[in-house]
């Protein structure tokens, strides 16, 4: 892993390459061009970016508008507002009618830091994976962001994609190899499966080799770019190997990734040998802090996922 780049940098960047590369995308912001980085777009070609001010509701509507002319059309802000502000527009406009309206807000999780519980939104996948015709990717570092906005750029309808405001490490070494509907397998083991999306992903991998190093405990890592469709056969595959699996999100253990992984193992009881553990925000609210302070607070930290495994 390279230096640390945020999700949200990929947002603003990639939508200037799909430009150039003749795709017709357009985005709508609720005045955080600078924070989302859509500003990228607005300087490449300022009549493909519309601001609509501090109205998140008409910014789904109007970029629903627009798809309806043929646009492709991405919608920033913060996931706070993003997500949750506008369910309303989103379910009975975006997705009820499967428009080519792509939610991508930026400063998703208690990764936000000092901004406090009101900004560090942690229901948001849990909202958006229930939405018929909604598809949800998860990007755990800067280049499986570009891959995710390029996908869902070239595939018609609804999709959620969830970037942070927090520079993660760089994992994965190009953006090539993603698709919707697939996990990928960053690090093989036989004792333990740990299943992780966004940025618990590299400190799943830490967890794994510090497991490996202190304790002889080979964990395969899993990161789930694609929360839905989400790919049960890989899950699946991993944890008839293990038979012990645990789950790693910056969000609440109710409705998001753990939830996702428990509703498919239900489906097949006889796979796990110990009971499924879940990292995640335990029914709670964010509050202001630090990045790793709030991590350690809220165990989510790549500690939490050792202890986890070890208990």
């Amino acid at each position: 892993m390279s230096e640390k780049k945020a999700t949200r940098a990929a947002y603003g960047e990639t939508l200037v390459e799909l430009l150039a590369e003749g795709v017709d995308v357009y985005a709508v912001d609720a005045d955080l061009a600078g924070s989302t980085t859509s500003a990228k777009l607005r300087e490449a070609s300022a009549a493909r970016h519309i601001n609509v001010g501090i109205a998140e509701q008409n910014m789904i509507g109007v970029a629903a508008g627009l798809s309806l002319t043929g646009k492709t059309v991405f919608t920033g802000s913060f996931a706070v507002f993003g997500t949750g502000r506008v369910y309303d527009q989103i379910r009975n406009t975006v997705c009820y009618a499967g428009l080519d309206v792509k939610i991508a807000p930026t400063h998703s999780g208690i990764s936000v830091g000092p901004d406090g519980g009101s900004h560090q939104m942690i229901e948001d996948l849990a909202l958006m994976r229930v939405l018929p015709n909604m598809r949800v990717l998860v990007p755990a570092d800067y280049l499986s962001a570009k891959a995710a906005i390029r996908i869902a750029a070239r595939t018609p309808g609804p999709f959620y994609i969830r970037m942070g405001r927090s520079n993660v490490p760089q994992i994965y070494p190009d953006a090539e190899g993603f698709a919707l509907g697939s996990a990928r397998v960053l690090r093989s083991g036989d004792d333990v499966t740990i299943v992780a999306c966004g940025i618990e992903v590299p400190l799943a991998l830490e967890a794994a080799e510090r497991l490996a190093a202190e304790k002889g405990i080979q964990a395969e890592v899993i990161d789930v770019f694609s929360l839905k469709p989400l790919d049960a056969k890989t899950i699946l595959r991993s944890a008839s190997k293990t038979g012990f699996v645990i789950t790693a999100e910056e969000h609440s253990v109710i409705g998001g990734l753990g939830a996702a992984v428990a509703e498919v193992l239900a489906e097949h009881p006889d796979v796990l040998r110990k009971p499924l553990g879940r990292i995640g925000v335990q029914d709670r609210f964010g509050t202001s802090g630090g990045f790793d302070e709030l991590f350690r607070e809220y165990g989510l930290d790549a500690q939490a996922i050792y202890e986890l495994v070890v208990q």
